[in-house]
């Protein structure tokens, strides 16, 4: 393990962005805590005085660097990118990172947001859209997104065993958990065969398995 400041990792075990970070921390060999969020319990304790003080938008993941507060999975994520640069989590040629970003980001700006849990609860709540409207809705986005990043994967010539190359990268670490959200929400995966076999690669790696929501020790609590 690489030697650090103190890390703490502000967490709730099903978020995908908090999940992204777990693999992220883990590729690169960081010791780190966890601080469990529970996003549902006590009426969502990201709402509570104590956690709102960390993060204003009352949402995890926060990394504690110390005593600093890093927001906004992406940002942790590219902070330790800069402050352990090794191993890569970007590739080192400018058109060849442009391309691993934007496919992370298609996940985590385009995919992801609308599908987390403030937008069902508040379609669930506000607009009394039903369970099955709501996972509808879920499949669709996710299946949009995923659709536009396999045909990204087939069209690459540098997609090698991972998403870029033949090393897991920032990429990797976005992809994977929106996978486990669709296989959670029941999204036919067949048509995305490029998506599967880098899934079921990046799963066997200890970095990734470690990361699993079902491996966190908050899992346990409902």
């Amino acid at each position: 393990m690489n030697s650090t400041a103190e890390l703490v990792l502000h967490d709730y075990w099903r978020s995908s962005a908090c999940y992204r970070v777990r693999i992220a921390l883990n590729l690169k060999g960081l010791e780190y805590q966890i601080h469990s969020v529970h996003l549902i319990n006590d009426g969502g304790q990201q709402h509570s005085a104590e956690h709102r003080a960390l993060n204003p938008q009352e949402s995890v993941p926060v990394l504690m660097v110390g005593r600093r507060a890093v927001r906004q999975s992406m940002a942790i994520i590219e902070y330790l990118e800069e402050s352990h640069p090794k191993p890569p989590l970007l590739p080192p040629g400018l058109r060849e990172r442009a391309h691993v970003r934007s496919l992370a980001q298609l996940i985590a700006c385009d995919v992801h947001p609308l599908n987390n849990l403030r937008v069902m609860q508040y379609l669930e709540s506000e607009l009394d859209v039903d369970a099955p409207a709501r996972e509808a809705w879920m499949r669709h986005w996710m299946g949009l997104g995923l659709r536009a990043f396999e045909e990204i994967l087939a069209s690459d010539d540098a997609r090698g065993a991972f998403c870029h190359g033949d090393l897991p990268g920032l990429a990797d670490a976005c992809l994977i958990p929106q996978v486990y959200n669709a296989q959670r929400f029941n999204l036919d995966l067949t048509p995305f065969p490029n998506i599967r076999a880098v899934n079921e690669r990046c799963l066997a790696l200890p970095a990734f398995d470690a990361a699993r929501p079902e491996k966190q020790p908050s899992a346990s609590v409902s």
